[in-house]
């Protein structure tokens, strides 16, 4: 199938090429569209605070509401007293906005500050509006509300206010993220690659890509709801995936060209052997995040649907569009002959390694375990508007009412009910509330449809503060005489930590167990998938421990330009475990891919192992900078959701490229030895029958016939080194001459 590939896309380079530049086209014309269809969900639909979130969704025409600040002169003044009313009279005459008091008209103390120079309107947005629509409406009153008030700053913050700024800082960040990425990887593969032509593929690769990616996402828009960060996932995965893959496969070019032969023969080499290595790394990659599908939860299932999605357009560009690009400019590229141990900085550096394996070995593995400490005093915020810019008038806001609004400060618990707000029922437990400690407000929501009862029960500190997590346990631990679903920010939070420590187990069995069969396959080892599997864990266990350390510690938040609140984001180590693991077994199979072939060749571990260093350790490091410069150019922007997840991934390739690959892998391979290929009879029978491989690592003399590919003594399934491959690999395609 790979030789078949690998031909068509050589001989109909102008049309292959042709077509992904159609798909380019598509794509970004499916952005907007795509864009419009994006919505936020409200958690997994079984969880109480969705279903309690679900009973006010139903009972209420109102959509949320935006929070206007008016800060400065004093409340009781005339003039700002005149000049509030007539503002909010503009503000309820905005479209798709159904209401808004001030301070003046409503009896409610909570919209004065208690210095008396701040006051607030509160505008009620129309629910059938949308997400866009919504956004637009925050955008308009923004519009409104400039110099509206003589001698006061007015801002539009509230949860209106946070949505349309969340979206627009992901949009900016994205922007900024990719026109930074871009020129600094541009020079880097430059340099890489040592010329212009070469540098230009992994680019070209890596923007199809992206925009291709598209079109199936928004196909998936009318089977399954997905979230705009699905965007965030093609963004920061495509580009750097597609860099990995090209890499790998311009590499294996310049080697077949080495040895003399021609562009369509290279191509066809390359796509055999490394076409194999890119696609058992994309199927890693989308075993990894397939995993999210067990947490049930929208906001993992959008981004697992994304990333899957990312990872199968990838790879179509690694086995079509490169192997054209390459029959197009191979001949200009230049030729580069494969490496052995005693040649170069890797191999001497697995030398090295391997004269004290086991000092090597407990050094990182020790260094790493270290570094995983932090996490330890993990603490989880989600949706917190403190992880907005510190610009962004909504996080402005929010600050605002934690300092002056007393009972503003926080958004509501909210505890819902089947009954009417008229039952006495209600009235009494909203009345027992109130005397609760760390209970700043309660009130009994009116206007509601059906037989439905909403209170209000507002926490002292932050919305998702201790005081409010404390509550939501109170609230559920001691319930009135009738069926309550608690609900709201703080219970939402609450209930996705749950949800996370109850699946988790799952997820990572299933990913494990997955990752365990695939590099089985393909090494025929049991000890080697176990093996990859621990080195990870620590590699990932350092990347969380950085992540506390830097964004829940506050360290280093200067130089990063961030504000820290004690908190990560809740989803953080779920995607980031889930992208790095993937990763990790890329960089992983590029080696081992390399090592088997070399063992397979002499069949010396330790000379295999060094052999393949050399030759595979200038691609996964030159695939790592690559990649991190990505992550990076994401995580110099605003929003700190984002910021988190593009430094812990950016750590996460530098320490499983570096201390991982060149120093773990080498130093554990080494003390195992031969014990590295061991397996249980029947498996090693089965591997036999079904494990798959590159093919033989270096092209076909020209005028050798494809009979004679394999000598007379080997087996069926044998490659010339000795190498059992697939049924498939030893069909009439892939044993031609490259010729």
């Amino acid at each position: 199938m790979f030789a078949t590939v690998a031909r068509f896309s050589a001989t109909h380079r102008r049309w292959v090429i042709a077509a992904w530049m159609l798909l380019f086209v598509i794509g970004l014309a499916a952005v907007m569209p795509l864009f419009l269809r994006l919505k936020y969900s409200n958690g997994s639909g079984t969880s109480e605070s969705a279903r309690g979130a679900a009973i006010v969704d139903k009972a209420t025409s109102m959509g949320p509401t935006a929070v206007v600040l008016v800060k400065g002169p004093a409340v009781n003044a005339s003039a700002t007293r005149a000049a509030v009313q007539a503002l909010t009279a503009k503000l309820a005459r905005v479209p798709n906005v159904t209401g808004a008091v001030n301070a003046y008209t409503s009896p409610d103390p909570q919209l004065r500050a208690r210095d008396g120079h701040a006051s607030l309107i509160v505008v009620s947005l129309r629910k059938s509006a949308g997400m866009m629509g919504q956004n637009m409406v925050v955008d308009t009153m923004r519009a409104d509300v400039a110099g509206s008030v003589p001698g006061a700053q007015v801002k539009v913050g509230g949860d209106a206010g946070a949505m349309a700024d969340n979206m627009n800082a992901a949009e900016n960040d994205l922007l900024h993220g990719t026109l930074i990425a871009f020129p600094v990887l541009l020079v880097a593969l430059f340099f890489i690659f040592g010329g212009l032509r070469a540098a230009l593929l992994p680019l070209i690769a890596g923007l199809s890509a992206m925009a291709a990616t598209f079109i199936p996402l928004f196909g998936a828009t009318y089977v399954t709801g997905l979230a705009p960060y699905a965007l965030d996932v093609v963004m920061l995965f495509g580009l750097g995936l597609a860099v990995d893959y090209s890499l790998l496969m311009v590499n294996r070019f310049r080697e077949a060209r080495a040895t003399g032969t021609d562009v369509v023969g290279a191509v066809q080499h390359t796509v055999v052997t490394a076409g194999r290595t890119v696609t058992f790394s994309a199927l890693t990659v989308a075993t990894a995040l397939s995993g999210l599908f067990a947490f049930g939860d929208p906001t993992f299932s959008s981004v697992a649907v994304a990333g899957i999605a990312t990872v199968l357009v990838a790879l179509a560009t690694a086995l079509t569009l490169i192997p054209a690009l390459l029959a197009a400019w191979g001949a200009k590229l230049k030729a580069k002959a494969r490496q052995d141990a005693e040649d170069g900085l890797f191999g001497r550096l697995a030398r090295k390694v391997q004269a004290r394996p086991l000092v090597a070995a407990l050094g990182v593995a020790g260094l790493l375990a270290a570094a995983a400490l932090p996490f330890l005093h993990v603490n989880y915020g989600l949706g917190d508007p403190r992880t907005l810019p510190a610009s962004s008038q909504s996080y402005q806001v929010d600050q605002t009412l934690l300092a002056s609004f007393p009972g503003m400060q926080a958004d509501p618990i909210q505890v819902a009910a089947h009954i009417p707000a008229s039952d006495p029922r209600v009235g009494a437990y909203a009345a027992s509330l109130a005397h609760l400690p760390g209970v700043a407000a309660v009130s009994v929501e009116r206007g509601l449809h059906g037989n439905v009862s909403v209170i209000d029960v507002t926490p002292t500190g932050s919305t998702q503060g201790t005081t409010a997590q404390h509550l939501v346990s109170v609230l559920r631990d001691h319930r009135p005489g009738y069926r309550t679903y608690v609900a709201g920010s703080a219970a939402s939070l609450a209930d996705f930590r749950a949800e996370i420590a109850s699946r988790a187990p799952y997820a990572a069995a299933w990913i494990a167990l997955a990752t365990f069969v695939l590099l089985f396959l393909m090494t025929g080892s049991v000890l080697i998938p176990v093996k990859a599997i621990v080195m990870n864990i620590l590699s990932l266990g350092a990347t969380f421990g950085a992540l506390v350390w830097v964004f829940q510690d506050g360290h280093l938040s200067s130089l990063l330009g961030f504000t820290a609140f004690g908190a990560v984001e809740a989803w953080a180590p779920v995607i980031i475990f889930t992208f790095a693991f993937g990763l990790s077994m890329d960089y992983e199979v590029f080696l081992l891919s390399r090592i088997k072939e070399a063992h397979d060749e002499t069949g010396n571990t330790n000379d295999a192992v060094a052999n393949g260093l050399q030759r595979s350790g200038r691609i996964i490091t030159s695939a790592a900078l690559a990649i991190m410069i990505v992550f990076l150019g994401f995580a110099a922007g605003q929003t700190l959701g984002i910021k988190e997840m593009g430094l812990a991934l950016a750590i996460a390739v530098a320490v499983d490229a570096t201390l991982v690959r060149c120093v773990l892998v080498p130093a554990t391979m080494t003390l195992l030895g031969k014990a590295n290929w061991w397996a249980p009879a029947p498996l090693r029978r089965l591997h036999r029958r079904i494990g798959l491989h590159e093919a033989p690592s270096a092209p076909a003399s020209h005028a050798r016939p494809a009979a004679m590919r394999l000598p007379a003594t080997a087996g069926p399934g044998a490659s010339p080194s000795g190498e059992l491959v697939s049924t498939e690999a030893n069909r009439e395609e892939d044993l031609l001459p490259i010729a």
